[in-house]
């Protein structure tokens, strides 16, 4: 487990507490999920977050109301969630050791299946945690987006679902696609309510650097118009069958 959350730290240190220039890219691609996201919570209060990252859903849900319990597994990552928010209720922990007689109306498991080493367990674990009718938020990284495509056919990348450096550097194990997500998704007994895509993705991050604030944000408010399977994240709702 030291090892594991010394991974974690480093991520932290190389990522989320440093100044990585595409960072831009993927913060307003979690602000554009927002509206998403709150849809679904309408009419729960006590949610639980897997994984703090950057803060930028945790600082939304809190500012909306919610009460919220964050597990995270990098004490480097907590220390700087402290100094924005004393108050913040955030626990160390990794995610496949949380133990709680508490459950939630809503967990949000964002970008969080394609880093641990069991996705399948975790979700059988999860589902523990939920209340009666309660609801899972899942997004994952989608193989199929138009830039691992395009990646492909100009072979910087064998393989669709192949991890990128970038991929690797932020702990990523896998990638999916719509269809694998909902085979993980149904050997853990849950049944999917509705899926969706983020994010009009068309190369990787390190092209997009010189890409305006205004342009990425479009990126964004366009893929409600574009097939879900070419985006670049995949989203979905789920709940126990």
């Amino acid at each position: 487990m030291d090892d594991y959350v010394s991974k974690l730290d480093a991520i932290a240190e190389s990522y989320h507490n440093a100044n990585v220039p595409d960072k831009f890219i993927e913060e307003i691609s979690q602000e554009q999920s927002l509206t998403w996201i709150f849809e679904k919570l309408e009419g729960k209060r006590c949610i639980l977050e897997l994984g703090y990252g950057d803060g930028i859903i945790n600082k939304q849900l809190l500012a909306n109301g919610f009460s919220v319990d964050v597990i995270e597994g990098s004490p480097k990552v907590i220390a700087r969630a402290k100094s924005d928010n004393p108050s913040l209720n955030i626990q160390q922990t990794l995610f496949e050791a949380f133990q709680t007689d508490k459950t939630y109306d809503c967990i949000l498991a964002l970008h969080v299946l394609e880093h641990v080493d069991d996705p399948v367990n975790l979700l059988k674990m999860m589902a523990g945690w939920l209340s009666e009718n309660g609801e899972l938020v899942i997004i994952v990284p989608n193989k199929n987006s138009i830039h691992r495509q395009l990646a492909v056919e100009m072979g910087l990348q064998n393989e669709l679902d192949d991890l990128s450096p970038r991929d690797l550097a932020v702990g990523h194990q896998r990638v999916y696609s719509h269809e694998t997500l909902r085979e993980d998704i149904e050997k853990a007994g849950f049944k999917v309510i509705e899926e969706t895509g983020f994010f009009l993705k068309t190369l990787p991050n390190g092209m997009m650097l010189e890409h305006s604030h205004e342009l990425i944000t479009a990126m964004n408010t366009i893929a409600d118009r574009i097939p879900r399977e070419l985006l670049a994240n995949i989203g979905m709702i789920i709940k126990i069958e």
